[in-house]
């Protein structure tokens, strides 16, 4: 059997997030579907999978039915194949943030970087001014990354803040480019570099994933593999699956 994996996010007001728990539990699992999805004030974020016709209908739900009432009118998905169910159980959890930054002045639903398409993202990386920044951790670093990245070598989202104070300034570095695994923690970087002056902040549409699923290898700037949180582990160009060891949950937080 081959099962279907949805990543997926949005920033969007949900003030009634903590009502949608249940709910959202129920469904998922009256359609057989695995994984981890957050729910905040600001979104949702998640990571989940089934039989393709389950996260069809799951994804239907969100989009045009009645539980979020058409406010996931923005929904960011990104699709990929297991030959094996890659998560082994089902969570929702309420949090403060869908990905955990740590500054409460921050939000993306009112100002982010500019997106850049798969398709466009070798002509930024060109240009000679640009600073290519990896916002995720330093484990998924290691895996692979663009050539000629930083890796900012944090534990955690929460420290980009401080990798940002120490190491870049506004008057320094004009341009910006940012890149992660489905695009949310960039997202909310970008918004959080606009709010500290950085003018020009560009962020890679749909994230490393949409990138090796659009691009051809011949012209791919990726190296190696991407760490996915889920037991396929990595994905290769094409969203290949790359099996390894038995990794996380599917929040990509």
């Amino acid at each position: 059997m081959t099962y279907k994996v949805a990543a997926l996010y949005q920033f969007v007001s949900l003030p009634d997030f903590q009502d949608l728990k249940e709910p959202l539990h129920r469904l998922c699992a009256d359609l057989g579907i695995r994984g981890t999805l957050l729910l905040a004030h600001e979104g949702i974020n998640g990571t989940v999978a089934g039989r393709p016709e389950s996260i069809e209908a799951f994804v239907r739900e969100l989009t045009s039915g009645a539980l979020f009432g058409g406010r996931l009118d923005n929904l960011e998905l990104k699709y990929s194949s297991a030959t094996e169910m890659p998560l082994r159980r089902l969570k929702v959890r309420l949090k403060k943030e869908i990905v955990t930054l740590g500054d409460p002045n921050v939000d993306p639903t009112e100002r982010v970087g500019a997106y850049v398409a798969p398709a466009d993202w070798n002509a930024l990386l060109e240009a000679p001014d640009v600073v290519l920044i990896d916002t995720r951790n330093d484990f998924e670093v290691e895996m692979g990354t663009f050539e000629g990245a930083i890796d900012p070598r944090i534990k955690s989202f929460s420290e980009f803040k401080d990798f940002v104070g120490s190491n870049l300034d506004p008057k320094t570095h004009k341009k910006v480019a940012m890149f992660c695994t489905g695009g949310i923690r960039c997202e909310k970087a970008s918004a959080y570099m606009l709010s500290r002056g950085f003018e020009e902040v560009y962020h890679l549409k749909g994230g490393i994933l949409k990138y090796l699923e659009d691009v051809p290898q011949p012209q791919s700037r990726w190296k190696g593999d991407c760490f996915v949180f889920d037991e396929r582990v990595a994905l290769g160009h094409g969203l290949r699956e790359r099996s390894m060891e038995p990794a996380a949950d599917g929040s990509d937080e």
